[in-house]
């Protein structure tokens, strides 16, 4: 009986191995971009196009707002939204939208141009901005450790720094992470962070920094996007 138990504990952590080992192969620069190869061979766009399993809607987004050349030719530092966060905010604009007594928004071409570019130019700022390039931030401790401010590619203002965990009890000693901030006043430090889950993807013109999908919202905040959109008007879907 003993025997029976031990060998199913080998099967079962054989075959958990396994699993783990087949999750960190398939998509391990996403997962740590500091053991994997951080370099794309394509530009900004290509490679957003060749991961449709994180980037498909947002690929889709960038091409509605008529912004393509920038993710094609232009050295930028983006700060990319996964499907994730775009759908949790679409989700959340139609929410709105059908209280208001309107049917369902079933496209993301029924939201103008101008929203979208809006939208996306906050995760862009212009030339290249890897980890290490980036100042230290401590959000408890903002007026020691700030981070920098920076202006967006449509000219908002935002801010960018990166954490220093602790590690064996020696402060700033651990990992490193990047937080990217929408700015409600610099004054009091009041931001919205968008922690970065992977960093320092390099394709030929610029590097891209992956948000973390499980709580950022596109447009950092549902409503902003909400508002932005119902502001500039949905178009109606057309009939088939």
């Amino acid at each position: 009986m003993k025997n029976n138990i031990k060998l199913w504990k080998k099967i079962v952590g054989c075959c958990l191995l396994a699993v783990l080992m087949y999750n960190c192969a398939d998509d391990s620069y996403l997962i740590d971009g500091g053991k994997a190869n951080p370099y794309y061979n394509g530009n900004m766009m290509q490679y957003l196009e060749s991961r449709p399993d994180y980037f498909k809607d947002l690929v889709e987004v960038i091409r509605l707002s008529g912004m393509e050349d920038v993710f094609e030719n232009e050295e930028i530092t983006f700060f990319a939204p996964t499907d994730w966060s775009i759908r949790g905010s679409f989700n959340y604009l139609n929410r709105v939208w059908y209280r208001m007594g309107h049917d369902s928004i079933k496209s993301f071409n029924q939201i103008k141009p101008e929203v979208w570019r809006e939208m996306l130019s906050m995760y862009i700022v212009k030339d290249k901005y890897l980890l290490k390039d980036i100042p230290q931030i401590d959000t408890t401790a903002i007026a020691a450790y700030p981070g920098q401010a920076f202006l967006s590619y449509g000219q908002q203002p935002m801010n960018m720094g990166v954490v220093y965990y602790d590690a064996n009890n020696v402060k700033y000693a651990g990992a490193r992470q990047i937080i990217y901030s929408y700015v409600y006043d610099f004054t009091i430090g009041d931001m919205k962070n968008a922690y970065v889950a992977t960093s320092d993807i390099q394709p030929t013109n610029g590097v891209v920094h992956v948000l973390r999908l499980t709580d950022h919202a596109f447009g950092f905040e549902p409503y902003l996007f909400a508002t932005k959109a119902i502001n500039a008007t949905i178009e109606t879907e057309p009939d088939n």
